[in-house]
């Protein structure tokens, strides 16, 4: 069918039918560089804001860190703007195979291989390792990402229950006839905040002879006593097949991605992995900040740790207060709201409050488990978090939320 006024009149009703509902995403700028203070367009050709971020991935506070921005300038000088080029033809520098041996060395694994995100190189690894052979099993959470990778491989796809290791040793002894087994989890779930049991699932691993794959995209960096992610967290450093993480969240916020882990499998990603033979490499000025950052965190544990104390202050503060949270212990804390329009609402009165927050609803999350996602920065000072806390309580009031259960609000407001 040709694009006519018919077509066009589909999307259109489709579009304020999301607006009448109160769940239509408006877009918004941030008109300064990414830190604990921003200025913010919302929405976009309204009026500058000062608000305070409460919603980037940037756990360690380098995204704007004056030794990564020199570092990034120097790399534009000196290596160019852009290779034009993908890895295997002529767009591959040695700053990329440094950065690949650092971050070998920084996670803990036998090789490294750059990919211009993660989502690409979970696009990726699934389908250049994996048959109709084998077999993948995943956690139920696991990030889009994942999902759509492992959607793009042949390999029979089987699920277990969120972090439920009976479930999970249930499927793994369902698939002992296939070739290969592969645990998939995230380590840190980038929704709920909480950690995959990755001590527990390596146990089912060697148990029936599994392969064991994490993205670590939101633990990276913080997670663990040294920062490495949650396979240092939970004491199974070079037990794990395949890492999966990013630069674009604690490692400088920029872009980039990467899968490190078992030699053997960087090499058949080099080989075989799509977005990596077919897209361009990551650009140099990213390349050059992202091993300034890996320099900064590896001569002090100071920036994590920090951020380790905001968390904890964040959490507790929120508690106190009344609110319902996801428990756990990583710098992702969701303020649960179960409504969709009520997480829009309660986000547009935060930030006339000063506070940058977003509501999330499906298909981001599952329906009826609408949230605020906030998230917590090295880069933020205990006078941040204070005057957070008191926007939360002063909008929480407003909506009567504070000290209610998960069925008192539903009842208020509906799922």
């Amino acid at each position: 069918m040709a694009y006519n006024t018919e077509v066009r009149k589909l999307y259109t009703d489709q579009l304020e039918d999301l607006k009448s509902q109160g769940i239509f995403k408006e877009e918004r700028a941030i008109c300064a560089p990414q830190d604990s203070e921003i200025e913010v367009e919302f929405p976009i050709g309204s009026e500058k804001k000062k608000v305070i971020n409460m919603c980037a991935n940037n756990y360690l506070g380098l995204s704007s860190h004056p030794e990564v921005v020199k570092a990034a300038h120097e790399g534009l000088d000196v290596r160019g703007y852009g290779m034009s080029s993908v890895r295997f033809i002529c767009g591959t520098q040695d700053i990329h195979k440094e950065l690949e041996r650092k971050l070998t060395e920084f996670l803990g694994t036998e090789d490294t291989i750059l990919f211009p995100s993660c989502m690409d190189a979970n696009a990726g690894v699934f389908e250049a390792i994996l048959t109709e052979q084998d077999v993948m099993i995943a956690d139920r959470l696991v990030h889009a990402s994942i999902i759509d990778g492992m959607r793009l491989c042949k390999a029979q796809n089987d699920s277990f229950k969120h972090s439920d290791m009976a479930h999970l040793e249930e499927k793994l002894q369902l698939h002992q006839n296939k070739r290969l087994r592969m645990i998939i989890t995230d380590g840190a779930f980038s929704m709920d905040g909480d950690l995959a049991k990755l001590d527990k699932i390596v146990e089912l691993a060697e148990k029936y002879n599994a392969m064991v794959f994490v993205d670590d995209s939101h633990a990276t960096g913080y997670i663990g006593k040294t920062g490495r992610g949650t396979h240092e967290h939970f004491g199974v450093l070079g037990k794990i097949d395949i890492i999966t993480t990013t630069l674009g969240k604690a490692l400088g916020g920029a872009s980039g991605g990467c899968v490190s882990g078992r030699k053997e499998i960087v090499e058949m990603c080099r080989q075989k992995a799509r977005p990596y033979l077919f897209s361009n490499t990551v650009a140099p000025v990213i390349v050059e900040g992202a091993l300034r950052v890996l320099d900064i965190i590896s001569r002090s544990t100071e920036r994590r740790d920090k951020l380790e104390e905001n968390t904890k202050f964040w959490r507790k503060g929120l508690t106190d207060a009344g609110f319902i949270i996801k428990e756990g212990e990583t710098a992702i804390v969701p303020v649960m709201l179960f409504n969709a329009k009520l997480s829009q609402d309660v986000a547009k009165d935060l930030y006339a409050e000063g506070i940058y927050a977003v509501g999330f609803f499906f298909p981001v999350v599952p329906k009826g488990q609408a949230r605020i996602r906030t998230q917590l920065s090295a880069a933020h000072e205990r006078h941040h978090l204070e005057k957070a806390l008191a926007a939360f309580i002063k909008v929480g009031k407003k909506y009567d939320i504070l000290g209610k259960t998960k069925q008192e609000i539903i009842d208020k407001y509906g799922m």
